[in-house]
């Protein structure tokens, strides 16, 4: 996490550098001339997972990061060129797409103070692509919504899509409650706007960090912890966990967490009737500190 966090230090607000609003500006789109390679991209989107980089094919990925030598090399690879600080030049590339998972109350801060208007939610194409069908909860803004006017099939069907903030807030907590991921993206760097309600292991973003420990995406600013005098035991924040960081422990009679297999999306809490779930920021917590 080091890199993100020197980040964060110089360039965010409160060691968060998706609270930092200059990235949201219409002026950085401007600056690297996003509104075309946004458009390419998005209107070839379904290409990026096929296309080979570098002359690697994604296809049968899987099975070529699972080797010891040629795996830890072809990681490297793809986290530099999604960790990249480079002005964008390929859209047929996911160079600097990073992004981290973020809580509910971080998002809906992204969408009161820093997205750039106008916004809109779109279909999102990772679930597309991975089950064949669209669902609209992928907020977008600023030039990436005018984008997406041109683009019909990420346009939902039947539903109002431009939004004004207090639209997008309602229908990101909508998501959030479903115990959809929230995440936010370089798209690409410096350039900030995606926020995205994911779900796990449809997305495109989660599931090489998931699946292969690629840093695609990090792991939020926060971990869950819980009060256990508060806990009913009935088993529903295990089932609403999307990475396994909750389990029933039948000696205790009551669930347990793995700090270090949770992401901090907060998405437990919706499920829990005592309030006995809440977030504590990671760096905070002495076996997490630093751990992205």
């Amino acid at each position: 996490m080091a890199v993100m966090c020197d980040y964060c230090m110089q360039h965010g607000a409160g060691g968060k550098w998706y609270l930092n609003a200059e990235h949201y500006s219409n002026e950085v789109a401007e600056k690297h001339d996003l509104r075309a390679f946004l458009l390419e991209q998005y209107t070839n989107f379904e290409q990026i997972s096929v296309r080979p980089v570098g002359g690697i094919s994604p296809v049968g990925m899987d099975h070529t990061f699972r080797m010891p030598i040629i795996g830890r090399v072809v990681k490297r690879m793809a986290e530099r060129m999604l960790h990249s600080r480079k002005p964008p030049r390929n859209p047929f590339k996911a160079e600097g797409h990073m992004g981290q998972v973020v809580p509910l109350e971080d998002a809906e801060e992204i969408l009161r103070h820093c997205a750039a208007e106008p916004l809109i939610e779109k279909n999102c194409m990772c679930r597309y692509m991975a089950r064949g069908y669209k669902e609209s909860c992928c907020i977008n803004f600023g030039v990436m919504s005018e984008i997406v006017d041109k683009i019909p099939r990420f346009i939902p069907e039947n539903e109002k899509y431009h939004l004004t903030r207090d639209e997008a807030i309602a229908r990101f907590r909508e998501h959030n409650r479903k115990g959809y991921i929230g995440t936010i993206w370089f798209g690409p760097f410096p350039y900030i706007n995606n926020l995205c309600s994911c779900e796990n292991p449809e997305c495109a973003g989660i599931r090489p960090r998931v699946d292969f420990g690629i840093k695609s995406i990090y792991k939020a600013e926060y971990a869950i912890d819980h009060r256990p005098g508060a806990c009913r035991a009935c088993g529903a924040c295990v089932r609403q966990c999307p990475f396994a960081a909750i389990s029933m422990d039948k000696t205790l009679g009551r669930p347990v967490i793995d700090q270090d297999k949770c992401y901090g999306c907060g998405v437990c809490r919706h499920v829990c009737a005592t309030d006995a779930l809440f977030l504590v920021p990671r760096d905070d917590v002495a076996a997490l500190a630093g751990k992205y």
